[in-house]
């Protein structure tokens, strides 16, 4: 039992990072914010963010975490909506859901400008 258990680990990171960049578009786009605009912020090229968005790369922990303070949210509320975007392996749907609502929630939150 133990080996479905670690070999449903890579398998559950792998779809999370397919949609980190579907999810990094989104909140993107909720805010209202160009590719150009992040780039800025986020200290990455637009052609980098591009390839995020599109899932043509994988972001690092440090370019993540600059994307979402660029975007004014937690690192969080990306992986949640990331998580909203795809089936991972057998989590529950409600609890899916619920997280996504919650995220989507926090996006539509006054932010500072």
């Amino acid at each position: 039992m133990q080996q479905s258990q670690d070999a449903a680990g890579p398998i559950l990171i792998q779809g999370l990072l397919m949609n980190i960049g579907q999810a990094i578009k989104l909140c993107r786009t909720r805010r209202g914010i160009s590719q150009t605009d992040l780039a800025h912020k986020a200290e990455c090229s637009v052609s980098y963010l591009s390839m995020l968005e599109n899932n043509k790369r994988d972001p690092t922990l440090s370019t993540l975490t600059k994307i979402a303070t660029a975007l004014k949210v937690p690192v969080s509320i990306i992986f949640f909506i990331a998580a909203e975007a795809g089936d991972l392996n057998g989590m529950d749907k409600g609890l899916q859901g619920e997280l996504a609502r919650t995220a989507l929630e926090l996006l539509n939150e006054p932010h500072p400008a």
